[in-house]
């Protein structure tokens, strides 16, 4: 029974989700995995929609709140050579160091940061939640998680110059994050 409504679901609405997809993400091939995303959380997710006739709805919002996460998570990645002048970190070695680190490493500086503001850390980059989002689960203002992303990055980079320095610790240059 439940292949029977998917199937009648993906009949039915595929066209009209890909041409809403379409229009937003301007790319055939990225509607196209818009969709298929949509018509997969509808796979995992949909026998929870307790009114069927909410389904089309449903439908589209999932969409959207995809493509909205997609498009938060592609800001996220700008390339250092995008950033404007101000903003790149200059060429040094302990940049070079630091980007060479391994991941455990990295984690085990996370392990380092205090609580307050490794939750918000976490959250932001390895989760990949918006500051909304983030605001919203530590029960505090969308201000308040900003700062406390910005002074959680300076407590992990003191903590990754430590570690590549035998325990020195090494300033970097404050970048802006970009939501």
């Amino acid at each position: 029974m439940h292949d029977e409504v998917f199937l009648r679901l993906v009949e039915t609405y595929y066209a009209a989700l890909y041409r809403f997809a379409l229009s937003l993400t301007k790319s055939a091939t990225d509607a196209c995995d818009l969709t298929q995303q949509t018509f997969y959380i509808w796979a995992t997710k949909g026998e929870s929609l307790r009114d069927t006739t909410k389904a089309k709805a449903w439908l589209f919002t999932t969409l959207y709140r995809e493509f909205l996460r997609g498009r938060r998570r592609d800001a996220r990645m700008t390339a250092i050579e995008d950033l404007p002048p101000a903003e790149q970190d200059p060429a040094d070695l302990t940049s070079d160091v630091i980007g060479r680190m391994d991941a455990h490493v990295v984690m085990a500086a996370l392990q380092e940061v205090e609580p307050l503001f490794r939750e918000p850390l976490t959250l932001f980059y390895l989760q990949d939640l918006s500051y909304l989002e983030i605001a919203e689960i530590l029960s505090v203002p969308i201000g308040t998680v900003m700062s406390r992303l910005s002074r959680g990055k300076a407590h992990l980079r003191a903590r990754l110059a430590e570690k590549s320095r035998g325990g020195q610790v090494i300033e970097f240059p404050q970048r802006s994050i970009q939501s």
